[in-house]
C-alpha cells in the first residue's frame, strides 16, 4: 500500500524547477564532499541484493547447518526464509521514505531518537558485514582452494581481504559490474546442485527418507532448540538485503527500484536455498556434509553425473569472493553514511578525488576484516554475523512500526503492520539462547559491543573539545 503523495522517483519537477532525484549529469568538482555516483540501475539493483545473499552461507555452512538438525536440512532453511522475508518488507517501506545510504542506523535514530543506540545498531551492522566478509576470507581459504593448491590458510585470507580493498577503492560501478559476473556464476553453480537433484529423483537415485530425519542430537524440548539452532546458523544464508539499503545514494530512483529488487533478491534466493538444501540431504547423509567444509562439492561427487569437481570449486571459490566483495563494499559505505549522519567523525565521509568511493570507510573496514579473520572459523564467524544481524533485525522491525507517525512527502512501500510484529519476534528468539548458540559466538559479539561502546565514547570526547 502506497500514501497518496508525490513520489521523489518521478521526473515532476520540484520547486525549483528542477527533477531533484533525477541522476546527476552534471560534472561535480571532485574532492572530499563530492556525493557519491548514481551508477546502479534497477537490473544491477537486482543482481547486487542477489549476490549478496548469495554465498558463502549456503556453500561453506550448510553442512554444519545439517549436522545440527539431522536430515531434514530443509526445514531450517524455510524457517530463515520466512523472517527474513518479513524483516525485508519492513527495510523496503525504510528505505522508501528515508532512500539515505545510512540504513539500519539512520532508521533507529528516526524511530528512537536515542544517539548510543543508533551507534550500537550501526556499529553492529557494519560488524556483521565484517564478520561475513572475514567467514568468506575464511571459506576461500579453505577445503574449496585446496582442490587446486595447498596454501597458507591464514595468509591467503590475508591477501584476500586485501584484493578486495583494491577493487572496492576503484569504485562501486566496477564493484558492483564484478558483482554481476561473479553472481552469475554462483548461480550456475546452485542451479548445478538442484539439477543434479532432479537427475536423482528421475533416476530413483538419492534416499528420500532422510528428508524428514530430524537428529538435534536429543529430544523433547531439545529438538525445539536444535531447529532453532540451526535456523539461527542457517540465516546467515540470508543476510545481505540489508546491506544493498546503504546504497541508495547510488541507486537511480531508489523509491521504484528497492521494493522489487529486495522481493525478488529475497524470493530467488529463498527459493534456491530450500532447492539445495533437499538434493544436499537427498544425495549426501548429514553426518558426512557436516564433517566437510565444502559439503556442496560433496554433493556433486555423489550427484551420479561426471561433473569435474575442480571446476564446480571454482564456481564455489567465485561464490564466497562475491559475498565478501559486496559486504567490504557495504561496510564502507556505512561508515560514510554514519559520518555523515554525524555518528561517527566526519572523516570518515572523505571520499577520493576522481574515484569519488569513500577512501576512509574503506581503509577502516579493511583493517577491521582483516583482524576478524584471525578470531575464528566459518561457522564461529557465520553464527556471529546472524546474530548481530537478528539484534539489528528486531530493532528494524519494532522502529518501522514507530515510524509510521513520520509522514513523508512522497508515496513509498507500506508493509501490512502484523509483518513487523512477527518479524521481530521471529529474529528475538533465533537471537536468543534458546536457538542452541555457541557461547564463542556471544563472547565476540560482546567483544564487538565493547569496543563500539569505546568508539562512542573517543567520539563524544572529541566532539565535546570541538563543540560540536
Amino acid at each position: 500500500m502506497r500514501t497518496p503523495s508525490t513520489d521523489p522517483d518521478s521526473t515532476d519537477p520540484d520547486s525549483t524547477g528542477q527533477d531533484s532525484t533525477a541522476p546527476d549529469t552534471t560534472d561535480p568538482a571532485d574532492g572530499p564532499d563530492a556525493p557519491l555516483r548514481r551508477a546502479i540501475g534497477p537490473k544491477l539493483l537486482v543482481l547486487l541484493v542477489v549476490g549478496d545473499i548469495l554465498g558463502t552461507g549456503v556453500y561453506a555452512v550448510t553442512g554444519k547447518v545439517a549436522g545440527k538438525v539431522g536430515g531434514a536440512l530443509w526445514l531450517p532453511f524455510v524457517i530463515g526464509f520466512a523472517i527474513a522475508a518479513l524483516t525485508a518488507a519492513s527495510y523496503v517501506e525504510l528505505v522508501g521514505k528515508y532512500p539515505k545510504a545510512a540504513g539500519a542506523a539512520l532508521y533507529t535514530q528516526k524511530a528512537f531518537r536515542v544517539p548510543f543506540l543508533t551507534f550500537l545498531v550501526a556499529f553492529m551492522v557494519m560488524c556483521s558485514g565484517l564478520s561475513s566478509a572475514s567467514a568468506a576470507a575464511r571459506a576461500f581459504s579453505g577445503d574449496y582452494l585446496r582442490t587446486f593448491a595447498d596454501l597458507p590458510p591464514t595468509l591467503v585470507a590475508v591477501v584476500f581481504v586485501l584484493a578486495l580493498a583494491a577493487l572496492n577503492l576503484r569504485g562501486v560501478a566496477e564493484s558492483v559490474k564484478a558483482n554481476v559476473v561473479l553472481t552469475l556464476v554462483e548461480l550456475s553453480g546452485l542451479l548445478i546442485i538442484v539439477g543434479l537433484g532432479v537427475y536423482a529423483v528421475w533416476t530413483g537415485g538419492g534416499e528420500p527418507a532422510r528428508l524428514a530425519e530430524l537428529d538435534t542430537g536429543g529430544t523433547g524440548f531439545a529438538v525445539l532448540t536444535g531447529v532453532l539452532g540451526a535456523t539461527g546458523l542457517a540465516f546467515f544464508a540470508f543476510v545481505g538485503f540489508e546491506d544493498s539499503v546503504n546504497m541508495a545514494e547510488e541507486t537511480e530512483r531508489p523509491g521504484r527500484s528497492f521494493p522489487r529488487a529486495i522481493f525478488l533478491g529475497v524470493g530467488i534466493t529463498g527459493t534456491v536455498y530450500i532447492l539445495v538444501a533437499l538434493v544436499s540431504s537427498l544425495l549426501v547423509g548429514h553426518r558426512r556434509l557436516q564433517g566437510s567444509s565444502a559439503p556442496l562439492l560433496e554433493v556433486v561427487r555423489a550427484g551420479g553425473v561426471t561433473f569435474p569437481p575442480a571446476l564446480f570449486a571454482l564456481m564455489a571459490l567465485c561464490a564466497v569472493t562475491n559475498s565478501a566483495l559486496i559486504n567490504m563494499m557495504m561496510a564502507s559505505r556505512l561508515c560514510y553514511g554514519m559520518a555523515n549522519e554525524r555518528i561517527l567523525p566526519r572523516a570518515l565521509a572523505r571520499v577520493l578525488p576522481v574515484r569519488r568511493t569513500p577512501v576512509v570507510g574503506i581503509a577502516l573496514t579493511t583493517a577491521l576484516a582483516l583482524g576478524l579473520v584471525l578470531t575464528g572459523g566459518i561457522e564461529g564467524l557465520g553464527d556471529t554475523t546472524a546474530f548481530l544481524l537478528l539484534c539489528v533485525f528486531a530493532v528494524v522491525n519494532v522502529a518501522v512500526l514507530v515510524l509510521r507517525r513520520d509522514r513523508v512527502p512522497h508515496r513509498h512501500f507500506r508493509t501490512p503492520a502484523v509483518f513487523p510484529v512477527l518479524g521481530a519476534a521471529g529474529a528475538l528468539v533465533l537471537a536468543s539462547p534458546l536457538a542452541d548458540r555457541a557461547v564463542e559466538v556471544y563472547v565476540r559479539a560482546a567483544v564487538l559491543v565493547v569496543i563500539g561502546v569505546a568508539l562512542w565514547g573517543v567520539n563524544r570526547l572529541v566532539m565535546r573539545v570541538r563543540g560540536e
